[in-house]
């Protein structure tokens, strides 16, 4: 065991000792190796968003903090304190509304206080379990961001990913939410145990995949579909709010996105979401052969980012049949109700906080008219969202250049 490692393990011990009495669960200190929560016929009454388990999994100094976020290329300017995270597992459901477990990170500020604001951030694609928040100390930067700066960070690693029984329902917002929204109930409870106050209104944020996810949570805070909680300000980076309109034409044309990226979200996707919305019997019907025999093993949450790269095809026209390309371009049916069902987290709601929006002009994953069309559809209902455009830069590099920009937008809102 590294010096660094028994370091952590003495800090989560130190962080036990002054914990609350035991509930039905207790907090433990890291395991080498998680063991998976498997859901059984008698959790079928169990409440969302109730504790399985809790695990301390990391604790820092305030300097140790900005060593971290230096080392990940994140800023360190907001880190004003230490730090203790947990991976928290909960009950929380399924797409079909079936029982489940999921697991999230949780980032208490060592500032004294016993009163906490929240912010919910949403991460970004992830297509192995392995590197989701809870589980991947290389994945915590963005809650580090905020928990250094004296916020309760909750971040879910949403569905089928971290210790999530199987496969990522990737691309719907539906389940982002209701895990996000459960993770939010399990970081109460688990607050309280250490004499800690969740407030109630939450501060929301996210990158990419969770830009739609950060919109979609907030619209359930303010429709009161989270019980206690209700929000109070929402800054998606990068997301992808309008896949009909702007993510595919863009991806199928090639003139701004990478083809490469955009034949692993047309894969991913589209094997995830089929699950719930039956877009073929056959895999062959949508993907081309060789792909079609193969792509839905890639996304089992046990193949790395490489290895699905390098099994899959340079371009969408290689990857998807024409017959599909032509149903993506002009949809109906199952393929038009999935993305009717999850592009609507800009365009059926009335935000009633403050909004401010993210991207980049170069971003060559997700299109800044999703944005832009995200903008717009704000205004229509009567609320100004100001998009702040970081310009040439890549995907990656407008979160890093949004996420300070945010935190000091959150520190001058009304607690």
């Amino acid at each position: 065991m590294t010096g660094a490692r028994m370091r952590l393990f003495a800090l989560a011990a130190a962080a036990l000792t002054a914990a609350a009495a035991p509930v039905t669960w207790a907090v433990k200190a890291q395991a080498e190796t998680p063991e998976r929560v498997v859901v059984t016929a008698s959790d079928a009454r169990a409440a969302r968003g109730t504790i399985v388990s809790a695990e301390a999994v990391a604790g820092m100094t305030r300097d140790e903090v900005v060593q971290y976020l230096a080392q990940a290329g994140a800023d360190t300017a907001g880190a004003r304190h230490g730090l203790d995270a947990y991976r928290i597992v909960y009950r929380t459901i399924a797409p079909d509304k079936r029982p489940t477990t999921a697991g999230g990170l949780v980032v208490l500020p060592r500032d004294g206080s016993r009163d906490l604001r929240v912010v919910a951030y949403e991460h970004g694609t992830m297509i192995s379990k392995a590197q989701a928040p809870s589980v991947q100390p290389q994945q915590r930067a963005d809650a580090f961001l905020f928990g250094s700066a004296g916020y309760a960070a909750v971040a879910p690693d949403y569905l089928g990913l971290g210790l999530g029984p199987g496969r990522h329902p990737y691309g719907d917002v539906s389940s982002e939410v209701t895990a996000s929204a459960d993770l939010l109930r399990a970081a109460r409870t688990f607050a309280a145990k250490q004499q800690r106050r969740l407030r109630s209104r939450v501060l929301v944020s996210g990158f990419s995949q969770g830009g739609a996810a950060a919109m979609g949570l907030a619209r359930a805070l303010q429709r009161g579909q989270v019980p206690y909680y209700r929000l109070a300000a929402v800054a998606p980076i990068s997301g992808a709010y309008d896949v009909q309109n702007a993510e595919i034409p863009a991806a199928l044309s090639g003139d701004s996105l990478d083809p490469r990226r955009a034949t692993l979200y047309f894969a991913y996707s589209l094997t995830a979401l089929n699950r719930i919305h039956h877009f073929y019997e056959q895999p062959s019907e949508v993907f081309n052969e060789p792909y079609a025999g193969i792509v839905e093993d890639l996304f089992d949450g046990e193949h790395t980012d490489r290895d699905v790269a390098m099994a899959l095809p340079a371009t969408p026209q290689e990857l998807l049949t024409p017959r599909f390309i032509a149903w993506a371009s002009e949809p109906t049916g199952n393929l038009l109700n999935a993305l009717r069902s999850n592009d609507t987290t800009c365009t059926d709601w009335k935000p009633r906080v403050p909004v401010r929006l993210y991207a980049a002009t170069g971003d060559k994953d997700v299109s800044i008219l999703n944005a832009k069309h995200c903008v717009a559809a704000l205004r229509a209902n009567g609320v100004e969202a100001p998009l702040t455009d970081f310009g040439d830069v890549p995907h990656g590099a407008s979160k890093r250049a949004a996420l300070p920009e945010i935190l000091t937008w959150f520190d001058g809102l009304k607690p």
